[in-house]
């Protein structure tokens, strides 16, 4: 992680936003604080920043649409979310929308660093090597899963080889080591509850920085790339109170 990333801190709020940009001023990052969105948008004209800490309940423009702007249409810049409530809903939606991790106000400060540092790192992560193209395959079965060459993910074929989801037209998403590390899982245990304990240690995804809820993340993301409607999943499936379950898709057996 570079010592002069940029942090853009965005809070309705003057003393929570100038406390905390004075904090990660103190650990070595540079820091800009604007007071909302119009504020946020009018400096990423000028540049962009490594990374948003960025308020949900701000008058005006509220941080999920700022969340969306940001995702949609600049590029994916990595956004820690602050939520005044820790509303499930707020976080639910925050996470759907790409957001990179979460924390509840008042946050504490040396927690926030943690995971400012622990989004940086992972975001600088190298993408899989690229491969060259192959023509698209044929929808498989998804039975015995774990140990087909290619599996069906609704209107999208994966890969296991290159790590690619091919869709319909042909058109390819790259899934990062996490994300197939993850989808490994579920493949190797199909129809089965896994607990977000479970998950993070068969993906080998535990990081000494990261936040207990941080597997919701990977899961939001994953979904995007292989559920057909993200917002109602049907093949990586919550259990309220116990973790997830991944159901294969049966309909072309």
């Amino acid at each position: 992680m570079s010592a002069e990333a940029l942090i853009a801190v965005v809070d309705d709020d003057p003393h929570t936003r100038e406390t905390v940009a004075d904090y990660l001023d103190l650990h070595d990052f540079d820091v800009v604080a604007l007071e909302g969105g119009a504020a946020l948008r009018a400096e990423m004209e000028c540049r962009v920043p490594d990374l948003v800490v960025l308020d949900l309940h701000m008058p005006g423009e509220n941080g999920l649409s700022v969340l969306r702007w940001l995702k949609e249409e600049r590029g994916g810049v990595p956004v820690i979310m602050l939520t005044s409530t820790a509303s499930p809903i707020d976080r639910v939606v925050g996470l759907e929308l790409g957001a990179d991790d979460y924390l509840a106000k008042p946050a504490e400060l040396r927690e926030l660093v943690a995971r400012i540092r622990s989004v940086l790192r992972r975001v600088a992560a190298p993408a899989p090597p690229s491969t060259p193209p192959v023509p698209k395959p044929a929808a498989p079965s998804v039975s015995n899963a774990a140990s087909a060459e290619t599996i069906v993910f609704g209107d999208r074929v994966l890969d296991l080889a290159s790590r690619r989801l091919i869709d319909h037209a042909g058109g390819e998403t790259i899934l990062h080591a996490s994300e197939f590390r993850l989808i490994r899982a579920f493949l190797d245990h199909p129809n089965r509850v896994l607990t977000r304990e479970r998950l993070l240690d068969l993906a080998d995804a535990r990081d000494p920085e990261a936040f207990d809820r941080a597997i919701d993340v990977r899961i939001a993301r994953l979904r995007k790339k292989i559920e057909p409607d993200p917002s109602k999943p049907t093949l990586i499936r919550t259990v309220r109170g116990a973790g997830y379950i991944y159901v294969p898709d049966r309909r072309r057996d």
